[in-house]
This record gives C-alpha cells, structure tokens and sequence, in this order.
C-alpha cells in the first residue's frame, strides 16, 4: 500500500526525540487546558450569582466543546494540506480575549459569546500541538503523545484548584488572572511556531517528488470499522469523565455534606490521576501495544465505576483516583492508534479523536444536567457507571501487528 509522502520524509527525518520542544509543548497544552478548566470550575459560582440551571450550565459547556470539537478535524484537515505554525499563538491570543470577557460577563449570554472565543482557540492549538509532538517524538510516539496530553489532562485537573483557590475568595472577576496565563501560553507558542516553521522548511527542501495518489482516500471498510469502534470508545470515555468533572462536585455537596471548596478535592483526584495515567499510557503502548492497553484502560475500572455511587466519602475518593489513572491511560494512546490507522493525516486524525472528545464531553453535558434536572444527581451517577463496560468493543479493533500489514 503507497504511503504519503509528508508522512515519509517526516518518518525518515524524525531520528531523535526532541525532549525540549516536548515539554514546552506539554507546558502550553497545560495553560490552554488550564483556561478551559476555569469554566467548569465557575459553575457553582455561576450557579449562585446568576441563578443559572443545570440545563445551562450544560449549554455552556456544549457551547465551547462543540465550537472545539467541530473546528477541531477541520483545522487538522487544512493544516495536513498547509501548515499553519503561527496559527498556535493566534489560537491562544482568542483564548485571552475569551477569558477577559468571561470575567466581567453580566449575564448567560455573554458567558456563551466568551466561551465560544475559548472554544475557537482551543480548535486551532489542539491539531497544531499534536502536530508539533509527533515532528518531536522521534522514534517514541507514545512516549511523546502522552507528554503532550499529560499537560493538557494536569490543566484540566487545575480546575478544582482554581476553584478553591482564586474563584471562591474572588468570585467570577477572579478568571481575569488568566488572561495572564493566556499571555505567558502566546509567548512560549511563538517560540514553538518558530522552531516548527524551521522543521517545515526542512522536510520541504527534502521532500521527494511521488504520485499525489494518496491510498488513504480510499481507505478499507476494516479501517473504517476500526474508526467507528474509536468513536464509540471516546464516547464512553468522553461522558463518563463529562459527567465526574462537571456534576460530581454537586453530587459529593448533597451526598456527604461538603461545602464547595472541600467538594473540589474529589474533582482534583479524578482529573489529577487521570493526568498521571495519561502520561503513564503512552510508554506502556510502545511496549504492550495500544490496543492492549485502550482494552485494560475501559475494562478496568469498570467494576469501580459501578460501585462508586454506593461507596461513602472516603471510599470514592480512593475509587476516583484509581478510576482516573485507569480511565485516562489510554486518552494519548488511541489519538496514536488513529494515526496509524490512516497515516498522513496527523492533523486530521488528531483533530477527529481530540475533538471527538470535546464534543461528545459537550453533547453529555447537556444530557447529562438535563437528566439531572429530570430524575436527580444519584439516578444520573448510577447511570453513568454502566459506560466503561463499553470497552468490550475494544475487541473488535485490528491488533498493532495487523495495522502495520495494511501498510507494509
């Protein structure tokens, strides 16, 4: 089967990893996420001081996952064709814009206005880091998706910490200290767009003259069934974190008696461990395989997920942090195995399943707070636990051997 040429000369020219520009990377992916994660932190707040429903406080999470979500394969789409290495500090710079108007937002719609500037800069930086992590890796793609991720997942686990910390004492005005973290992210993606535009120019002047004929638009029925499997695992994962990050907070308050700063802790732990399993699942698929370790990711926790909601306070928090680490080791990994399955569309692939994520996280906010508005936090809880046993599709994706025949 002929493989793209981009994806050739990237493969030949990419023999060491480049650790610093990894981290850098990682550290970026932290301050994006980190933005993002002061929007779910503000929901109890917004709760209170604009008398917001759960059906809205959805909505806003719908609004910036969708506008990411969406956007996300479509820049991937344009930036495999033409690359784009400033796009990432521009990305970051709409991302402070939306940051700024969240703070000083009067009413609902204001908030979704905000949201959807933090949404479009999360579309563009997304596809582009990943982008930025693969050129990096070297020969240690797992190991380099998950630094990637790892900091985009600790960003995330930020948010209970921003609640606690700085909108609690501040309130919603507090979210105008991160207009300075969107500013220190815009600095350190200069330099990254720099050291990028130069590894482009690189594989330009080496790149070989083939057939544009790419196989990949032609792509089997057996790796279209794989991608749907994908789809339908990201969307297990995807609510199933959607409904712990946004809503256990709520569930912890009415069930063991916790004010919101303490509720914040079970929050914490499940994103803060889901960060160290992601960071942890990369380098086991480079030994084990990635479909070994997407299938031992769902499966699990599984029997953890189901007695969480009949467990008291001590005992969840202790399941959490064991379903986090499990639940997440295989977020990098499956943005590496789809990938592989169509080679040449870093960008795309990395858009479709990152992005995949946010939506399907968006679409089960809005479920979710709906069903909690309908039938009550410990029915919705009960509810949710039966989505990791969804990873028995895991089954049904070709092994890592059988990948790499289709393109031998």
């Amino acid at each position: 089967m002929e493989k793209n040429t981009q994806t050739k000369v990237i493969t030949d020219s990419s023999t060491q990893t480049v650790y610093s520009i990894l981290f850098i990377i990682g550290i970026c992916h932290l301050l994006n996420d980190s933005l993002q994660a002061v929007i779910p932190a503000m929901f109890p707040i917004l709760e209170k001081s604009l008398g917001l429903t759960f059906t809205q406080l959805g909505l806003i999470t719908f609004t910036l996952n969708m506008v990411a979500s969406v956007m996300q394969p479509l820049v991937g789409m344009y930036t495999d064709k033409r690359p784009m290495p400033f796009a990432l500090p521009v990305g970051l710079a709409s991302s402070m814009l939306g940051m700024l108007g969240l703070a000083l937002a009067p009413n609902f719609w204001t908030i979704l206005v905000s949201v959807l500037f933090i949404g479009f800069g999360s579309a563009i930086f997304h596809p582009e880091g990943s982008r930025v992590a693969y050129l990096a890796a070297g020969p240690r793609r797992g190991l380099s998706q998950s630094i990637f991720q790892v900091g985009g997942n600790t960003g995330q686990a930020l948010a209970p910490v921003i609640t606690a910390l700085v909108l609690v004492p501040l309130g919603q005005f507090g979210a105008i200290w991160f207009t300075l973290i969107a500013g220190l992210a815009v600095f350190f993606l200069i330099y990254i767009a720099k050291w990028y535009a130069a590894k482009m120019k690189v594989f330009a002047a080496n790149k070989v003259s083939t057939t544009k004929k790419n196989t990949n638009k032609h792509i089997s029925k057996a790796i279209k069934g794989a991608i749907i499997v994908l789809i339908f695992l990201v969307f297990a994962r995807s609510w199933y974190v959607s409904a712990i990050s946004n809503f256990y907070a709520f569930y912890a308050i009415e069930n063991y008696g916790l004010s919101i700063a303490k509720s914040q802790i079970y929050i914490f732990t499940f994103l803060f461990m889901g960060a160290v399993g992601t960071f942890f699942g990369g380098p086991l698929a480079d030994r084990f395989g990635k479909r070994t370790v997407i299938l031992f990711s769902l499966l699990a926790p599984a029997p953890l997920s189901l007695a969480l909601p009949y467990l008291g306070a001590s005992g969840a928090i202790i399941a959490l942090a064991l379903i986090g680490f499990l639940l997440m080791a295989s977020f990098s990994v499956t943005v590496v195995y789809a990938q592989e399955l169509v080679p040449g569309k870093i960008g795309t692939m990395s858009g479709l399943i990152v992005g995949l994520a946010f939506g399907m996280g968006a679409v089960g906010s809005v479920a979710l707070g709906s069903l909690i508005d309908l039938v009550g936090l410990t029915p919705t809880m009960i509810a949710i636990s039966l989505l990791p046993l969804l990873g028995v599709l895991t089954y049904l994706l070709p092994t890592d051997e059988k990948v790499q025949e289709w393109y031998a």
